[in-house]
């Protein structure tokens, strides 16, 4: 079903907001030139679609993912285009120093100023084993600290350190008043409650943790509290989607993304399999039960289901925002499932 025959649902809603998260997908028969090439590509892309923003995540140690050097693909996602925001989905801060993270950033702001977000999280997207090697200290896995770093990296864009404290000596050059526009980003409660009380934006991973969506929305509502930031809560839920002119050409090329989580989830990581590989892989009861989760949050289909599905996610979730995610092992059919999500979008706000 094309999306031409897609139809509004009656109400008058605002337009859909739609973003893109991206990971530089890495696929058998292609190398890491070939996915920075296509994640920039991708954005130029989008960017014509009238997507809102376009971010790229940090992972390690991934062979499928390519955007671990986060702020360096930004920086070169930036370049080439003009007018989407870019930033990340996110930066692992507890991997980083605060002062380093600000500086990145504040550059990549004082280049393409209005356009750069910062997503901060606090998992260390990866193994402990590296991020061992990334921290430098068994003591920093934990990320007890991560309110404290976050605090940190704040005062050192505005320059908010108390008189006491000793980083209150250093300006960040760049960072000190080139803040880009920050976002907290969340799958539990922990992110959620602390976004909420310091009165940020937030942004929920639906595609990996679609259990818990509900309940940190809530409690990032509840807990939220007025800043200069914002006056009430804004809420971005990210979410894998696949769309494809029919339901069963998409469910095919979402065969590989599903095959490489069973993979990842195995402690075997690799690059994204074919679609052809996926659609021969016989899945073993516990690989199905893996599978399970990561489906739920999953939405697969052709434009009309994909309608249905994004709505539904709005209505329940009342996001502000919805970030679309799209592990598809063909470039083109990557930028067709974009094509179909945009169509889809604007032809409901009609």
């Amino acid at each position: 079903m094309g999306a031409s025959t897609v139809k509004s649902s009656g109400a008058v809603r605002p337009p859909m907001a739609l973003s893109v998260l991206d990971l530089a997908v890495v696929t058998e028969g292609s190398g890491i030139g070939r996915a920075l090439e296509e994640s920039i590509e991708l954005a130029r892309a989008v960017e014509a679609l009238g997507y809102r923003r376009f971010w790229v995540a940090e992972h390690h140690n991934m062979p499928g993912i390519a955007s671990s050097a986060t702020a360096v693909l930004i920086g070169a996602v930036a370049a080439a285009t003009t007018s989407i925001r870019v930033g990340s989905g996110g930066i692992m801060l507890p991997n980083h120093a605060p002062l380093l993270v600000a500086e990145q950033f504040g550059t990549l702001e004082a280049l393409y100023p209005g356009r750069i977000d910062l997503g901060i999280g606090r998992a260390p997207g990866t193994d402990q084993v590296t991020a061992l090697a990334l921290r430098r200290s068994s003591e920093a896995l934990n990320a007890d600290d991560f309110p404290q770093q976050l605090g940190e990296l704040r005062a050192f864009f505005t320059g908010g350190f108390p008189d006491t404290h000793p980083f209150r000596a250093i300006t960040a050059v760049p960072g000190y008043g080139d803040q880009p526009e920050l976002w907290l980003l969340g799958s539990s409660g922990f992110s959620a409650q602390l976004a909420g009380l310091l009165g940020l934006p937030f942004s929920f991973a639906h595609h990996f943790s679609a259990g818990n969506t509900l309940p940190a929305l809530e409690l990032y509502r509840s807990s939220f509290r007025p800043s200069p930031t914002l006056s009430k809560p804004r809420a971005m839920v990210a979410v894998s989607v696949i769309c494809a002119d029919t339901d069963e050409e998409a469910q095919f090329l979402a065969g590989p993304s599903r095959l490489a989580f069973v993979r990842l989830r195995s402690g075997r990581p690799g690059r994204l399999p074919s679609p052809q590989e996926a659609a021969g892989h016989d899945y073993s009861p516990s690989e199905r039960l893996m599978l399970d989760s990561r489906t739920r949050g999953q939405i697969v289909g052709d434009p009309e289901t994909v309608h249905l599905g994004l709505e539904t996610l709005r209505r329940e979730t009342q996001a502000d925002e919805l970030m679309i995610t799209a592990m598809i092992h063909d470039y083109r059919h990557r930028v067709r499932s974009y094509e179909l999500v945009a169509a889809v979008a604007a032809e409901a706000a009609a």
